[in-house]
């Protein structure tokens, strides 16, 4: 029995889109400010983080969603990986998890259970924290994922509303996962293919602790559910600055022309295109495929001044990761358009 049959939308794919997510917010009445809590929810920022008045703050975050994959062992992994991600992208330390745990127990064996908590486990111990809890419910069809608590020096918590004309765009995952992780729901894609994306998503954003480090790093998030373009628009429009991407400078998993030959994309890019593709300059219809792709546990999305890029490539290098640049911000001049696309 596949996993993904499970999954109406897999991975972050199952995500309430960002304008129906809009909806539902704005009906919702306003509670009382609380000073000590510095990043809320107004921002759309990955975690929200509450200043302790010792000169460090608690962060705080879920993430759960349906299989992605077929493998729950990696299931558990993806799903966690994916949730500490937010810890990092505001540039924490990761402290503690607990479980998330929405399961089918007529329908699926509790050894699958098991399997995806004992990757979950797996994972957290690669980041050396405990996942010391959870809690569980049966449900028509399976979800995991973590809660997860982290801390930061208050002073070096990147938010993704702090970004400045004339930064410098960088991008640290190839872009693609929904696209081939549809692909192996028709039973259309190759192992190779699905090992890279299982790599990828796998892979931690720990780089977000020491990009924090960096003064010149003046926003930071990670590329999920809404996109590229949709976690970029959040980035632009909290921040009151545009972008201007170089198509052809971002970084693409292989084979992935193969996939958008064959039409392997998953609903959540329609969904995506739909909420804000009218912020969105001109796009092709292979641009639009790519850059609303629904990505699960994907990349760092990374705002660099530009007298800290040499700094910030050094440090990149020197804790191996790999780093693309992808376009640039410029000011606000009451454009229409958020975003537009480069090519050569």
């Amino acid at each position: 029995m596949r996993l993904t049959q499970f999954s109406p939308g897999a991975g972050c794919g199952c995500k309430i889109s960002s304008a129906n997510l809009d909806k539902i917010l704005s009906a919702v009445s306003e509670y009382p400010a609380i000073p000590q809590q510095i990043v809320g929810n107004s921002s759309k920022d990955d975690a929200a983080v509450y200043d302790l008045g010792d000169g460090y703050s608690v962060i705080s975050t879920t993430d759960f969603f349906t299989p992605i994959v077929d493998d729950p062992f990696d299931f558990g992994r993806i799903a966690s990986v994916n949730a500490i991600s937010d810890i990092y992208a505001m540039g924490g330390r990761p402290l503690m998890a607990i479980a998330i745990l929405g399961w089918p127990v007529e329908k699926l064996s509790l050894d699958v259970a098991s399997n995806v908590i004992e990757g979950a486990r797996r994972v957290c111990d690669e980041a050396g924290i405990a996942l010391a809890g959870g809690h569980s419910i049966e449900i028509a069809d399976p979800v995991f994922g973590l809660a997860v608590t982290g801390h930061i020096n208050t002073e070096l918590v990147k938010q993704n509303n702090k970004a400045k004309a004339g930064s410098t765009l960088y991008l640290t995952k190839h872009l693609g996962i929904g696209i081939i992780a549809t692909a192996e729901k028709r039973g259309e894609s190759n192992k190779d293919d699905i090992l890279n994306i299982v790599n990828s998503m796998t892979t931690l954003n720990s780089a977000g602790m020491s990009f924090a480090r960096i003064p010149g790093v003046n926003a930071m998030t990670d590329v999920t559910g809404f996109g590229f373009l949709g976690h970029l628009l959040e980035i632009c429009e909290g921040s009151n600055v545009i972008a201007e991407i170089d198509m052809d400078k971002i970084p693409l998993l292989p084979n992935l022309n193969m996939y958008i030959e064959k039409k392997c994309f998953p609903g959540g890019t329609f969904r995506n295109f739909k909420s804000y593709g009218q912020k969105i300059a001109e796009l092709t219809e292979r641009e639009k495929v790519i850059l609303c792709d629904p990505q699960t546990s994907g990349g760092l999305l990374v705002s660099v001044e530009e007298d800290s890029k040499n700094n910030f490539l050094k440090i990149a290098s020197d804790i191996n990761q790999q780093v693309y640049e992808v376009g640039r911000l410029l000011p606000n001049n009451g454009a229409e358009k958020i975003i537009s696309i480069s090519k050569n």
